[in-house]
């Protein structure tokens, strides 16, 4: 049976129907790192997809080690939409980690971080010693709703922050991530965009709409 995968260029469910390469392998010790070219076009766009993969093997007994495939064309898949109302420069830090997620999960952790960091200090008015205090001043200002409290404590229990210090110590520094990390941190920006920037612009275009409607009929303003 063959695989799913989302098409990288339209972002549309597909069969994975690869063609592997044999592209070289190298000897180290008792294992073989080989490298793969697999390819295919998208049968819903027809844009041709292209992976690296590298597979590390146990000589001895052909074990598999390790296996990695990083999509390289197109560079990155569809980013995850910014809403209009977020500013620079989270925008932006968002938008490279979303770049580089496949290519990089450590770089683009490194970045979210950072980005997490910074929305804090700046927006929830917090500034501590490192970032696994800071979440916990957030968490513990209940400003923020339940949801957003539990995503933040997640990402350290995620990142695995007591084991990986410096991933709050030094938010920016690129180190080991764990398994769905980059991802997750993805998902909590996205949770604060929404509750620091989109739905302040709302409630301030909503009220701005009724302090006309009311000056049309006469009416004072809400305060």
């Amino acid at each position: 049976m063959l695989a799913a995968m989302k098409c990288p260029h339209c972002d549309v469910g597909v069969h994975e129907d690869l063609t592997q390469q044999h592209v070289f392998g190298t000897h180290d010790g008792n294992f073989v790192d080989e490298w793969y070219v697999l390819y295919q076009h998208c049968s819903e766009c027809s844009e041709p997809i292209i992976f690296l993969e590298y597979k590390r093997i146990f000589a001895p007994s052909g074990t598999i080690a390790d296996t990695q495939r990083f999509l390289v064309f197109p560079r990155a898949a569809p980013q995850r939409p910014v809403p209009a109302q977020v500013p620079d420069p989270y925008r932006q830090d968002f938008v490279e980690a979303c770049e580089v997620l496949s290519l990089s999960p450590k770089a683009s952790a490194a970045l979210s971080r950072r980005n997490l960091q910074a929305i804090i200090r700046d927006k929830a008015g917090v500034k501590e010693k490192d970032l696994n205090f800071e979440i916990q001043a957030v968490i513990d200002s209940g400003k923020v709703p339940t949801h957003i409290s539990e995503g933040l404590h997640a990402v350290r229990q995620i990142g695995n922050f007591a084991a990986h210090p410096i991933k709050s110590t030094s938010t920016g520094e690129i180190v080991d991530v764990e398994e769905g990390e980059a991802e997750w941190n993805l998902d909590v920006l996205e949770s604060l965009f929404d509750f620091y920037f989109v739905q302040p612009a709302i409630a301030a275009k909503r009220k701005a709409d009724l302090n006309k409607k009311l000056k049309d009929a006469g009416k004072p303003p809400i305060a």
